[in-house]
């Protein structure tokens, strides 16, 4: 066989072997979004910011946690969490408490009443995507069941 017959990856009906995973990388990344896309519009409090809520569910997740802990989790820089807390706090969604071992810290907490936003919000959000998963049928379920941990461990590396 000379070099001119050698079949070249992607010629003929099979896919370059890095088409497939650029393909799927672009299927999920639409579909993902779209999803979320689809699951932030239910929440409780229609006011609030995507950034302010999940700013609750870092605190409801995570318990008190520091202006800068939130902003390093979040991925914003401090100012940006500083207008985001200030916002939550006016709304009483959010104390501000002095850090008991360095006063010029401060704590973030949850109040109750951020707390119940969060749980309304979450429970929203379920109950829209239970809606849609019972259409499905048990393989489908399934499919997505294990889908879920491998979309997770991708999330988390």
């Amino acid at each position: 066989m000379t070099d001119s017959e050698d079949p070249t990856p992607g010629d003929g009906d099979q896919p370059a072997p890095d088409a497939f995973p650029a393909e799927l990388a672009a299927d999920l990344r639409v579909a993902l979004l779209l999803t979320a896309r689809r699951l932030r519009a239910e929440k409780a409090d229609t006011d609030l910011t995507d950034s302010q809520h999940c700013v609750l569910a870092a605190l409801d997740r995570n318990g008190t946690m520091t202006p800068g802990a939130l902003a390093a989790g979040e991925r914003v820089q401090p100012p940006s969490m500083t207008r985001v807390l200030s916002c939550l706090a006016e709304q009483g969604l959010v104390n501000r408490d002095t850090h008991p071992q360095d006063r010029r810290q401060v704590l973030i907490r949850l109040t109750d009443a951020g707390r119940a936003t969060v749980r309304e919000t979450q429970r929203r959000r379920n109950a829209w995507l239970i809606r849609r998963l019972v259409d499905l049928d048990h393989a489908e379920r399934q499919m997505l069941s294990e889908a879920a941990g491998i979309l997770r461990r991708i999330a988390e590396s």
